[in-house]
C-alpha cells in the first residue's frame, strides 16, 4: 500500500471497462474514489445494484449539468473537492456519415466533448483553490488517426486535445495538469459488438498485433495522474500498440 495521502477520485464512466479499471487502480493505491453511471453502476457480489461496491457509484449522465452538479455536491459532501478527475465517459454511434443523422452527431459530441468540458469545468472550482490536481481525458487513437463510420466520435475526441492542451496552458500557474490518453482498440464490452472480420482488420493495423487490455489503458492514467507525473502537462500519451504512430 501506498504511504502517500489519499486522494478524492472521480472517474466518469466507471462502470465497466477502461473507467472501472482505473477506479480499482485508484483505490489500489489508497485513493478514494467514487465512479459516475449513467445506465447500470458496477456491478458488486449479488449484481449491478447501486452502492453494492466499496466505489462511491452516482448515476449521472454527463449531458446533463444538474446531474453534473449532484454528482460534486455528493462527492464534496462525503470527502470534500475532487483532487484527480479521469474524465473518461463516452459513446459511440458509428455510421458512415452519408447515412448519419443529426441525433447520432449531436449525441456523441454532447458526451464526448461537452460532457467532458462540463465535468472539467466543475472540478476546477476546488482545484484553482487548492492550487493542484490532477486531469485526465480519455481521447482515442481515432480522434487523430480517423476512422471509417467514426466522423462524429472522431472528431468528439479530437477536440479534447484542444481542450487539453488550452487548460493546461490556463492552469500550469495553479499547479493543475492537464493530459490526454489515446488508446486503441482495448478488450471492453465496446468491442464484442465488433464482427470477427473487423477485429481481424483491427488487429492486423497494430503493429503489436493485439488489442489492448483495459488494464494497460488504466496504468496509463494513472500515471499521468501520479507525484511521478507532475511536470508533464498538455501531452498525449498513446496507449495504442503504435496504431496511431506518427500522427
Amino acid at each position: 500500500m501506498s504511504t502517500r495521502p489519499e486522494r478524492v477520485v472521480l472517474v466518469t464512466g466507471g462502470s465497466r471497462g477502461i473507467g472501472l479499471a482505473c477506479a480499482r487502480r485508484f483505490q489500489e493505491g489508497g485513493d478514494r474514489v467514487a465512479v459516475t453511471f449513467r445506465t447500470k453502476p458496477p456491478a458488486g457480489p449479488e449484481g449491478p445494484t447501486e452502492g453494492s461496491t466499496d466505489l462511491l457509484c452516482l448515476r449521472c449522465d454527463v449531458t446533463s449539468p444538474t446531474e453534473v452538479e449532484q454528482a460534486f455536491e455528493a462527492i464534496e459532501e462525503r470527502w470534500g473537492a475532487v483532487e484527480v478527475l479521469v474524465a473518461n465517459a463516452g459513446v459511440t454511434r458509428d455510421t458512415l456519415l452519408l447515412r448519419m443523422g443529426e441525433d447520432s452527431w449531436q449525441e456523441v459530441l454532447d458526451t464526448n466533448l461537452t460532457g467532458t468540458y462540463r465535468v472539467v469545468k466543475r472540478a476546477l472550482r476546488g482545484m484553482v483553490r487548492a492550487h493542484a490536481g490532477r486531469i485526465v481525458l480519455v481521447s482515442s487513437a481515432a480522434g487523430f488517426a480517423g476512422g471509417p463510420g467514426q466522423a462524429n466520435y472522431a472528431a468528439s475526441k479530437s477536440g479534447l486535445l484542444g481542450l487539453a492542451r488550452s487548460l493546461a496552458r490556463e492552469l500550469g500557474s495553479r499547479g493543475i495538469t492537464v493530459n490526454l490518453v489515446a488508446p486503441g482498440p482495448v478488450a471492453t464490452e465496446m468491442l464484442d459488438d465488433v464482427a470477427d472480420t473487423r477485429m481481424a482488420e483491427l488487429t492486423a493495423m497494430v503493429p503489436l498485433g493485439r488489442v489492448a487490455t483495459r488494464e494497460e489503458v488504466a496504468a496509463a492514467i494513472t500515471f499521468l495522474a501520479s507525484q511521478e507525473a507532475s511536470y508533464i502537462t498538455g501531452t498525449v500519451l498513446p496507449v495504442d500498440g503504435g496504431l496511431a504512430m506518427g500522427i
